[in-house]
């Protein structure tokens, strides 16, 4: 019996089982992260208080509908325009995100945070589904190495739960486990021959580029025999998506953004996230990777 027959027929059960618990271990940390997400503010460094990150996001998407110029604009306006005490995050992504979560400006602040958070920690049931699609070939434990780090990440530390970059993520409302949930959806679809919707997934992935560039190599293996159908639809998804920029003075504030500020942001644990995700994919997928960057380097000279 083949090793994937064997998975299927005799160790999925178990499987599935560990990826349930390692969701409900996400839960724990979740729910100890709880009573910082319901706050406005928490205490950083010197005692100071400062906003969430998800502030950056709202009052972005706020700026973005009512006065595109000040997106990336620092600090508080005060012009009548949303304020989360004592003062919002910078926005530093691209404005493709903002349009990713528009929808959460009909709520209130504490409201959106709480949701951001509730619908990300859903889709991790679906991650690790993506994860066992895209590695089942490599046998059993290869898929328990992925889901680990995909849904939990585990690294306990006494008040930071179970996990110090998820319990970072779920504080702060920031979103990484939106991304990685992303960048696995793109691969799987490459996989399955879709490169239109693999390109346009990547394309939003963009909106913070650490990721989406390192999952490059990874991208052209999935979408080896479809690569210019793929990049075509990467490059459309990401121009679109980001139209604003040429528009509303956004640009200039853009580019200002990211020579004051952007360039100097620390690398904060939830960032590890999509991160190890896609380097244990890419590890676990050497050969193909290779294969295919060599493909595609052959084509090009």
């Amino acid at each position: 019996m083949s090793p994937v027959a064997e998975l299927t027929s005799r160790r999925k059960r178990v499987l599935f089982t560990v990826m349930f618990g390692l969701i409900l271990l996400n839960l724990v940390t979740f729910l100890g992260a709880y009573p910082q997400v319901a706050n406005v503010e928490g205490e950083c460094c010197a005692n100071k208080t400062i906003s969430k990150d998800f502030s950056a996001y709202y009052v972005g998407v706020y700026r973005l509908l009512n006065d595109p110029s000040q997106v990336y604009t620092r600090g508080f306006i005060p012009d009548g325009e949303i304020h989360v005490y004592p003062v919002q995050g910078q926005y530093k992504y691209l404005p493709s995100f903002l349009l990713l979560i528009s929808p959460l400006l009909l709520m209130s602040y504490q409201q959106a945070i709480i949701f951001f958070d509730v619908i990300q920690f859903l889709l991790l049931p679906l991650m690790g589904l993506l994860v066992y699609l895209l590695v089942r070939d490599k046998g059993i434990w290869a898929i328990l190495l992925v889901a680990v780090i995909v849904l939990l990440l585990p690294s306990p530390a006494l008040g930071w739960g179970l996990s110090i970059p998820y319990f970072w993520q779920w504080k702060e409302g920031q979103a990484k486990v939106l991304e990685t949930f992303l960048l696995l959806l793109s691969f799987y679809s490459g996989r399955k021959g879709r490169p239109v919707l693999s390109g346009a997934l990547l394309g939003l992935t963009f909106y913070d580029p650490r990721f989406a560039l390192v999952a490059i190599p990874l991208f052209v293996a999935y979408n080896r025999r479809r690569i210019r159908t793929a990049s075509v639809s990467l490059g459309a998804t990401l121009f679109v998506s980001n139209l604003p920029l040429l528009f509303f003075g956004m640009g200039a504030g853009f580019v200002e953004m990211v020579f004051s500020t952007g360039l100097s942001t620390m690398f904060y644990p939830y960032a590890l996230i999509p991160l190890l995700t896609v380097v244990s994919l890419t590890a676990l997928n050497y050969k193909e990777v290779v294969a295919a960057c060599s493909s595609i380097a052959n084509m090009l000279t």
